[in-house]
């Protein structure tokens, strides 16, 4: 199992990270929590894995800190949960966010993640409310081992994208409908924004 990837970041597109570990290139799926966290390309980080394996494919998903990562894990857990819906679930609010709708049983705010139907959101707070009663609520202050930069060398060509298009495609990759993707994309752009800034504010204003 690969619990952890130290290396080179070779490219990102939201959610999506190529990982160069001496030589070797690990494609990694990131929430956007942890995403906004990363250096920029050609510089070195850190990050925690879950190692999922289908029977058509091997999957790896990345996380800033442990503690996202443990709360990734429970999170699958739960009844009709996959890791898709996870990472969506992960990037649609923080780690604290989410552990506090669960124990407040907050089915409001959980039905605006995308996936989430009302069913679902009940039955996460049904599973998961006794599990996290006791989780650390520190995964929402800068974590000591989350994504350490140490100053890689940079200057890799780095391919110029549309900040909206590739708002989108993030969205659409995380659950969101294209048509709900491209509205709130359009809403919430402003001049000089980079797509990172725009996913994030995207996905707050459909809290």
């Amino acid at each position: 199992m690969i619990g952890r990837l130290r290396g080179n970041v070779a490219e990102k597109q939201p959610p999506h990270l190529l990982l160069d570990v001496n030589g070797i290139g690990y494609e990694v799926q990131l929430p956007m929590t942890s995403f906004y966290q990363l250096p920029e390309v050609g510089q070195d980080t850190t990050i925690y894995t879950h190692f999922v394996v289908r029977e058509d494919a091997q999957l790896l998903y990345g996380f800033a800190s442990k503690i996202e990562r443990q709360l990734f894990r429970e999170v699958i857990k739960a009844n009709g949960v996959g890791p898709k819906l996870g990472l969506a679930i992960l990037s649609g609010m923080s780690a604290g966010q989410f552990v506090n709708c669960v124990i407040q049983g907050d089915t409001t705010s959980l039905v605006k993640l995308p996936g989430i139907g009302l069913k679902t959101a009940e039955r996460l707070i049904i599973e998961l409310k006794d599990r996290l009663k006791n989780f650390t609520l520190a995964m929402d202050t800068p974590a000591t081992d989350a994504m350490p930069i140490d100053g890689g060398v940079s200057g890799t060509f780095v391919e110029i994208i549309d900040p909206t298009d590739d708002a989108i495609s993030a969205l659409i990759a995380l659950g969101y409908k294209s048509a709900q993707a491209t509205k709130t994309v359009n809403k919430v752009f402003v001049p000089k924004m980079n797509s990172e800034a725009l996913i994030k504010a995207a996905l707050k204003s459909m809290l």
